[in-house]
């Protein structure tokens, strides 16, 4: 992958929105690219499970808002899910787990920071709706690109 969210920043100024700051990368791709698919979680993660393990990722990154709950939303057995799925990556407006397994899978991972727990209780969740966290709107089509800088996130296809 040859572009750099900077760049894109300014050169598409007017396209771009730039997720706010705290989230980093915890998985082994250093950038990822792809069209966003959106969902919204109650703490736990079934849904987010049955996504990465059932469906077909090529070119997507999967855009998740828990509203900053603290319990971790993906760790290893997601990462391996997205990985066999062809997932480029995964936002999450949340926290993970099993950094030290998950750092070689090659699958982007941002996110506010890690919490060993997970919320175990299932409860629903919601596909392809608005999300709104860091400052910014997603939608399900919109298209992200994630980096060493930051995550930025466009309405089209730009690079």
């Amino acid at each position: 992958m040859t572009f750099f969210t900077a760049d894109i920043c300014d050169e598409h100024s007017e396209k771009t929105s730039v997720l706010g700051p705290g989230y980093q990368n915890y998985g082994g791709a250093e950038k990822c690219q792809g069209e966003v698919v959106t969902i919204k979680l109650d703490r736990n993660n079934s849904d987010l499970i049955t996504l990465l393990r059932d469906e077909d990722g090529a070119g997507k990154v999967v855009v998740v808002d828990v509203d900053r709950e603290y319990y971790a939303v993906v760790g290893e057995n997601l990462m391996k899910f997205a990985h066999k799925n062809n997932y480029a990556g995964i936002v999450i407006n949340g926290y993970v787990r099993d950094t030290f397994q998950i750092k070689d899978i090659p699958v982007a991972l941002y996110a506010l920071g890690t919490c060993s727990r997970k919320y175990i209780p299932v409860t629903s969740g919601e596909r392809d709706i608005s999300l709104t966290f860091g400052d910014i709107e997603v939608n399900s089509g919109d298209y992200l690109y994630a980096d060493m800088d930051g995550v930025i996130v466009c309405p089209e296809k730009i690079v």
